[in-house]
């Protein structure tokens, strides 16, 4: 691994878990609108990405008022597996952000339901329209600035 790569696992760790705290009033509700998401979409052009957003959602979860052990676990684990997925589908659309930030917000608000169901018996279908939505407006607007990014730097080499 460069120390580029690694510069860059530090980078996009640490500011996906800022915007999570920062944001944190929106980050942890039944019907969370995680604006740390919108840097979600860069994983389609490196997969180690999907390591930095695994560690990030761990540090900004510190400070959720849910579960530690879904916090800390359960969700970094999703994450980690919606970032792979999220990656090798986009991957097969010439790394494409949209793509990848569409299936990694139909995975997670899948995650974040079913944990609500676990945590408060809150029906599946009650909660899961609400995260599905925010989650898909948040990485579309990620996607799109990766995109505008793009036309004009290669960030990822």
């Amino acid at each position: 691994m460069k120390n580029k790569d690694i510069a860059l696992i530090a980078v996009f760790a640490a500011l996906y878990a800022a915007m999570v705290v920062v944001f944190a009033p929106f980050s942890f509700q039944a019907l969370q609108f995680r604006v740390a998401g919108i840097i979600r979409p860069a994983i389609a052009r490196k997969r180690i990405l999907v390591v930095a957003y695994a560690l990030g959602v761990v540090v900004g979860n510190l400070i959720s008022p849910l579960s530690l052990f879904w916090e800390l676990l359960f969700m970094p684990v999703m994450s980690l597996i919606a970032g792979v997925i999220g990656y090798e589908v986009a991957r097969r659309f010439n790394n494409n952000y949209f793509v990848c930030g569409t299936v990694i917000a139909v995975i997670i608000p899948l995650s974040v339901s079913w944990m609500l169901f676990q945590l408060f018996g809150l029906p599946i279908f009650a909660t899961l329209p609400g995260v599905f939505v925010s989650e898909q407006v948040v990485n579309l607007l990620g996607a799109t600035v990766f995109k505008l990014v793009d036309s004009r730097y290669r960030w990822w080499d």
